[in-house]
């Protein structure tokens, strides 16, 4: 099956759960990563906003923000395709953005060196056991991810996670993916 259409699948798969099914299964998900060792060791760290049927992070940015994390939110450009880290000091500061995705407004835009995150909470539409990702198609995580080395962790709903995802060269996997149903530690594996 090649990404566009497995991406299709688990989108509409996904996108059948019921608000209520979402938000609890987000609940547990974000408790289970806050309850990591990498998420206590991290003095930075880097979250999407989650968007439509993805799995809620307001709650997991709020929390961080208040546990003394720092923060940050990508910002993404479309031309050339890349995203830039942006400090956020309250939830407050985001507004609806490109496709209708939460950003910084422009007066609360901080950019931070990418070589300070410690913890990155990559998104993705598909995962496997070996932690490879199909994503949303723009490539944005795999270009930034490619220079990075720090922690990099999945949260996925379990009908996320397929036998094998399809790969190319520049295909990076996370270190851990963590779903209501389990944690995978790609690093313990390897």
């Amino acid at each position: 099956m090649d990404k566009k259409v497995l991406r299709k699948k688990i989108l509409e798969e996904r996108a059948n759960f019921s608000k209520e099914v979402n938000i609890s299964l987000s609940k547990d998900i974000v408790m289970k990563l806050m309850n990591t060792e990498q998420y206590r060791n991290a003095n930075t760290i880097m979250c999407f906003i989650s968007f439509g049927s993805e799995i809620n992070t307001h709650e997991f940015i709020k929390k961080a923000i208040k546990d003394g994390k720092r923060l940050t939110v990508p910002v993404t450009f479309h031309e050339p395709k890349e995203m830039k880290p942006s400090q956020l000091l309250s939830f407050d500061e985001l507004e609806p953005g490109y496709y209708g995705i939460l950003t910084p407004k422009k007066e609360f835009i901080r950019y931070i060196d990418p070589k300070e995150i410690d913890l990155i909470i990559v998104p993705g539409a598909a995962f496997d056991r070996q932690g490879y990702r199909v994503g949303f198609g723009g490539g944005y995580y795999d270009r930034f991810l490619a220079d990075l080395n720090c922690m990099k962790i999945s949260i996925a709903f379990g009908l996320q996670i397929v036998d094998k995802v399809p790969r190319e060269g520049h295909d990076l996997p996370v270190d851990m993916i963590i779903t209501e149903k389990e944690t995978i530690n790609i690093k313990k594996q390897l």
